[in-house]
């Protein structure tokens, strides 16, 4: 229900011409994705030469196990990359011969908050097939536990 309450001046109202407000905003938009486009260079596919002994697929899922947002990437470490701190992930990983779940927990007071963050890795390390499995309580507890191997 709506209520109108007039002060006894009226206001003609005004055509507003909205086309070359929209017209401006498309053109913006086209800039912007041109601009993405040419800036972004193309992707380089992995050969099974390119993956040497020492990688990891490694996962991240936000929220409960198998409902939450998840993201992934392909962790080389020979040399270290494909990782936003893969230079970490790897010298974590060289320390615990790839296993992660032998990676030393850090002394990091983490609060009691319960944010479920499931992680997952599997690849070879040194030859010898790698897998990893957990749901940790929240991110800290995680970071805590796993040092930079899951830091996305």
């Amino acid at each position: 229900m709506t209520h109108t309450i007039s002060t006894g001046n009226t206001i003609k109202p005004e055509r507003v011409n909205r086309t070359a407000g929209t017209a401006r905003a498309v053109r913006g938009a086209l800039l912007a994705v041109g601009l993405l486009v040419a800036g972004s260079a193309p992707a380089q596919a992995l050969t099974r030469e390119d993956v040497r002994d020492n990688w990891l697929y490694v996962t991240v899922s936000r929220g409960e196990p198998g409902a939450g947002d998840t993201r992934g990437t392909l962790v080389l470490c020979d040399p270290p990359q494909g990782h936003a701190q893969a230079a970490r992930a790897c010298a974590d990983l060289a320390a615990a011969d790839g296993d992660i779940g032998r990676i030393p927990p850090r002394k990091t007071l983490c609060p009691m908050l319960y944010s479920p963050v499931t992680v997952h890795a599997r690849g070879e390390w040194n030859g010898r097939p790698r897998e990893y499995d957990r749901t940790f309580s929240n991110g800290c507890e995680l970071r805590a536990r796993t040092g930079a191997v899951f830091a996305l």
